[in-house]
């Protein structure tokens, strides 16, 4: 481990605590975070990628959130090789995945994902086989590009979202997460800026537009067992503005948050540039996005953003190593149960055995990240 970094974690048991989630025995508080792989020739996950997955399950990551899988919707992804969740050859493929990680002991959920306006971090050269679809035919940029989803459309993707969930309950999953954050379709509806829809799934207020992810919500549990998680993944900042809320304050997140439990989410996941900070800073200078979310909904609330790494993951997207770091704060914060779940990925993308090193006090051996790990299924 890097220099100066503290070797020495006092309250390390907690990170160990079973947990349930819904019917969902979980081992531990670790989650793997969901990151865009895009290895996955046209849309089918390989046994490449069944083997990166179980070797974290069998370190003892408590749950796997896979990365973003496509739902049935033809501009759902926006790279060739993003992996897809319908389909005969695809969802074979995610099957022996799920039974690879039950094999090593592991829970696993795959994360379905609508890009909508968004294209291609990585730069790739293409474009899907239907013209990309967005709320009101805005580029994230607020330009023109395409036109608004018709009602049809609408409706097509909150259903194509219902049958990728029932889908991966018959596959096997243990549960199901939406992409609901990071400027992708469910984020875009949520817009101010990129919705500017009249009807129904537009308007003044941050409610009026979460109505597409309240209907999907709504569609999904409506054809999943009772019992079966559903998570959905959120976010206040955008790229490149992580100032921006879409919640102003704590009372608009309750509310909002308050709605989408109402229609079906059994836990969030709080999507921050780094975990420890303030939500609301001028209302509570400590609590994070999850701990807001805890203490509004009671229900399971999961934390995410730089865990274990100084530096957040546009820094190593742009090619600059993370340097490892103390989990104490982390830590301390899971002891007084600000937040329940605790995601960790660039650590566990660069190592599968992390969790085990620190489990077993090996911090020692933990390495700085380096980016050449997004090119790998090591």
């Amino acid at each position: 481990m890097a220099a100066g970094t503290k070797t020495t974690q006092p309250n390390l048991d907690v990170l160990f605590r079973p947990y349930r989630l819904n019917t969902l025995d979980l081992p531990n508080r670790v989650v793997m975070a969901p990151m865009t792989r895009s290895l996955s020739p046209a849309g089918v996950p390989t046994a490449e990628t069944a083997a990166y997955y179980r070797r974290r399950a069998g370190h003892g990551v408590g749950l796997i959130i896979t990365e973003a899988a496509g739902i049935g919707r033809p501009a759902a992804r926006n790279e060739p090789d993003m992996p897809q969740l319908h389909g005969e050859a695809a969802l074979a493929s995610w099957k022996t995945i799920v039974d690879e990680v039950h094999a090593a002991g592991g829970r696993i959920a795959p994360q379905l994902i609508h890009v909508g306006q968004k294209r291609s971090m990585l730069g790739a050269d293409w474009t899907p086989p239907a013209p990309y679809e967005s709320p009101s035919g805005l580029a994230l940029t607020g330009q023109p590009a395409g036109r608004p989803m018709s009602d049809a459309e609408v409706a097509a993707t909150i259903d194509a979202f219902a049958r990728a969930a029932a889908d991966a309950e018959r596959t096997g999953f243990d549960g199901i997460e939406l992409h609901g954050a990071h400027n992708y379709l469910i984020n875009q509806f949520f817009s101010e800026d990129l919705n500017q829809r009249s009807d129904r799934y537009g308007g003044s207020t941050l409610l009026d537009r979460s109505r597409f992810a309240i209907e999907i919500l709504q569609a999904i549990r409506a054809v999943v067992s009772p019992g079966f998680p559903v998570i959905l993944r959120l976010s206040q900042w955008k790229p490149k503005d992580f100032n921006a809320r879409l919640a102003p304050t704590p009372q608009v997140l309750e509310t909002w948050l308050g709605a989408l439990v109402d229609a079906g989410a059994d836990a969030f996941h709080l999507s921050q540039q780094r975990f420890s900070q303030a939500a609301f800073p001028e209302f509570d200078a400590q609590l994070n996005l999850a701990g807001w979310a805890k203490k509004l909904t009671g229900v399971t609330a999961i934390t995410v953003g730089s865990v274990g790494l100084i530096g957040d993951v546009y820094e190593s997207m742009a090619g600059k190593n993370a340097q490892a770091t103390s989990l104490d704060d982390m830590l301390a914060r899971l002891e007084r149960d600000e937040f329940d779940l605790v995601a960790v990925g660039r650590p566990l993308l660069q190592d599968p055995a992390w969790l085990d090193k620190i489990r077993n006090n090996r911090v020692d051996t933990i390495a700085d990240f380096t980016p050449a790990a997004f090119a790998t299924l090591s």
